[in-house]
């Protein structure tokens, strides 16, 4: 029986909003301890912090901030005593009998307000049991700033909060600032990708998160990651210790923690290396090597081996196009070392693209050396092939061939596709078999029957169909497939409108660690997922703005974002449950839903 989405995934009650006020959290500058137990649980707890929070005219030279607990404590973890803004050196620290001493080895700057973090650093002295956070702030002018800015860091490809990115203010707008400049203000994310940058001037900053692999504070394209504002931005919110924003939670506290509004959000990736260079090159089998680049979109003039004419060599691009194999369609015997020339497009020092050849040598390393002889085993001496084909992907995708290596020789009408039906009656089946465009090596079979329940289908390659370059025919192999046998599985179709671009679909597991189905859709359309076992699943959205069917990252150089990615919610979750034998639709306007 179909049945409708609501009746699976209901709206959150009004209720759970309101209860969630309820819940006990500490202050920014007090710690609740737990109660009970015969074993110590309870956290240090602050009783005197000095300088007090907010004072003013400290001098530049030999600041110490003395955090007071009530208890004996220890530094768990020095990196997250965290003095905003940043200096080149992290801040050293003592203890001293029941005080923490914080102190900085370089200068403090003048008329500059100052918050010092030590969330999640320290412990008690017996059962380590850690200080859940604490944020103090002092100027070294005549008053101490009073703004605020909250914000999420995510990861652009799956959305996931982001714990302990570095999220970075600068009133320098130049693009070269976060990859010279420390920050003029700076805080570390919680375990939900949560920040709050307080004590701030009121004036406009550029934003930027960075996954600091180094820990110094400045971007580094090579080891961080990055994210960034397309605009500029101010803060609107005035420092108070009784705001939510401003709180330290104990981290599974989940309602308190996503109830807290985050003013901007964050969406990190990986940049592609702007230079270009030839990397790597290796030779992986008699006839074949592949050569990768430092950049995508590698602009190659020509590309030839020594003693093989150019028409000899079969290239494949990668979808990035910075990764290329290579293939020598030639039957005579090939040489311990080939010699490979790339003309193509290089990086210079002056950062120009100019043309440049490079040569290399490729050697065989399989084969043995001197004059010991290498076993030859009947794998060796086959063309390798792979038929795919699952049950639940059967209609969608049909079925895939794959070759180790290229094709040379093919007789296709040798194929052969039967259906055989419950009574166990074969019939042959008309199919088409088409190139992956992307893909030399990989063929796209068809079926063109309306697959039945009850009925196995085989597609079989007999023997000595195929020859690839290497001068080596196939085996005889074949692949069976049928419908899922299952009576409980479920279909979820989801109904596209407002389609203006061109999008890839995912239906994703649970962790998201999985693609289980995949469409690429321009158009309206009705997208089935058929097959689904009872469980948790996610359907993400990526906008492929320049179509070319794969998830491409940013560039801060460029001010380009990563493409956008889109998770469909229920119950303010990007997971939804399929019960067993329905079927469910869900209609989504993609332009509203893309717009958020």
């Amino acid at each position: 029986m179909r049945k409708s989405i609501s009746r699976f995934f209901p709206l959150i009650p009004a209720a759970v909003v309101i209860l969630s006020t309820f819940f006990s959290h500490s202050c920014a500058n007090t710690t609740q301890a737990p109660k009970g137990g015969q074993k110590d649980t309870i956290p240090p707890r602050i009783v005197k912090v000095s300088p007090k929070p907010g004072t003013t005219h400290i001098p530049l030279t030999g600041a110490q901030i003395t955090f007071t607990f009530n208890e004996y404590v220890v530094v768990k973890d020095a990196k997250l005593i965290y003095l905003s803004p940043p200096q080149a050196k992290s801040p050293k620290y003592k203890i001293k009998g029941k005080s923490l001493v914080v102190y900085f080895e370089e200068e403090l700057l003048p008329d500059m307000t100052y918050s010092l973090d030590i969330s999640g650093a320290v412990g008690d002295n017996n059962e380590g049991n850690i200080f859940p956070g604490f944020t103090t702030y002092f100027s070294t002018g005549d008053t101490a700033d009073s703004m605020y800015l909250t914000g999420t860091v995510v990861d652009c490809t799956n959305l996931k909060p982001i714990k302990g990115a570095t999220v970075m203010l600068y009133k320098d707008q130049r693009d070269s600032a976060v990859f010279l400049q420390r920050p003029v203000a700076a805080a570390k994310t919680d375990d939900w990708g949560y920040f709050s940058i307080r004590n701030i001037k009121d004036t406009v900053y550029r934003a930027y998160a960075v996954v600091d692999a180094s820990s110094n504070n400045v971007y580094d394209p090579a080891e961080d990651k990055i994210a960034f504002l397309d605009t500029l931005v101010k803060p609107w919110n005035v420092v108070n210790d009784t705001v939510p924003e401003l709180m330290k939670y104990n981290m599974k506290d989940t309602l308190s923690c996503l109830a807290r509004h985050s003013d901007i959000t964050l969406n990190v990736f990986r940049e592609k290396p702007e230079k270009q260079m030839l990397m790597n090159k290796k030779r992986t089998s008699d006839r074949a090597a592949y050569v990768t680049f430092m950049s995508s979109d590698t602009r190659i003039d020509s590309l030839w081996f020594s003693h093989f004419p150019p028409e000899d060599v079969i290239t494949e691009f990668n979808i990035p196009k910075d990764s290329l194999l290579l293939w020598i369609n030639d039957s005579r015997r090939m040489p311990d070392t080939l010699h490979l020339f790339v003309k193509y497009w290089k990086t210079d020092t002056l950062n120009n693209l100019v043309p440049v050849t490079e040569d290399f040598k490729l050697v065989d390393e399989n084969r043995p050396k001197g004059r010991t002889k290498r076993k030859v085993e009947h794998n060796d001496t086959i063309c390798k092939l792979k038929l795919t084909a699952t049950p639940e992907n059967f209609e969608q995708d049909g079925i895939i061939l794959e070759f180790n290596d290229p094709p040379f020789l093919g007789y296709f009408d040798s194929l052969s596709f039967k259906s055989v039906n419950p009574k166990q009656v074969e019939q042959e089946e008309k199919f088409t078999i088409e190139r992956d465009s992307l893909n030399l090596r990989r063929y796209i079979i068809t079926p063109q029957v309306t697959v039945m329940d009850g009925y196995e289908y085989i597609f079989k390659v007999p023997h000595r169909v195929f020859m690839d370059i290497n001068g080596h025919w196939n085996d005889s192999t074949q692949v069976k497939v049928a419908r899922p046998k299952d009576d409980a599985l479920s279909t979820f179709t989801l109904n596209l409108s407002g389609v203006r671009n061109k999008y890839i679909v995912h239906l994703l597991d649970e962790k998201k660690s999985k693609v289980l189905r995949e469409y690429i859709v321009d158009r309206n359309r009705a997208l089935v997922f058929p097959y689904l076992k009872k469980g948790s699943y996610c359907i993400r959205i990526i906008e492929d703005v320049n179509r070319n069917g794969i998830v491409d990252t940013g560039s801060l150089l460029h001010h380009r974002q990563p493409e956008k990615v889109r998770f469909l919610k229920t119950n303010d979750k990007d997971t939804f449950e399929i019960p067993e034998r329905s079927e469910i639709e869900q209609a989504l306007d993609m332009e509203e839903f893309m717009s958020d």
